[in-house]
């Protein structure tokens, strides 16, 4: 198992920045719900605490549909979703990490499941 690190993320214009700590080797979804397959996030969820946001808060743009759990938040100059929040199953505050968006990922690298969302 890999080990944790603290890696930087950000939107693509650069005026939303995180750091988020996560192994490399946890799960990465490729969902194809409506949303995450127009997209193409490739998401690896963590722990509220394991998320920083460094810069950004106030350059996010939020969007909701269905159920309303999850904020699908992105950059209102650049349009790009680095990440969303919401709550897990189990009620725990948790963020979805586009791994897209991480710098100094290899994304061939991981380990993709695909996850049929369209159904649920």
């Amino acid at each position: 198992m890999a080990e944790a690190k603290t890696y930087q993320g950000s939107c693509h214009c650069g005026a939303v920045r995180y750091e988020v700590t996560l192994s490399l080797d946890q799960p990465v979804v490729s969902c194809n719900c409506s949303i995450c397959r127009r997209k193409g996030t490739l998401l690896s969820f963590v722990p509220a605490e394991a998320f920083k946001l460094l810069a950004g808060k106030d350059a996010v743009t939020d969007y909701q549909f269905n159920t309303r759990n999850i904020h699908h938040l992105f950059c209102a100059t650049c349009g790009v979703t680095s990440f969303a929040t919401g709550t897990a199953p189990n009620g725990a505050r948790m963020v979805a990490i586009n791994m897209r968006c991480l710098d100094d990922v290899d994304l061939k690298a991981l380990t993709i499941t695909e996850y049929d969302g369209r159904s649920t």
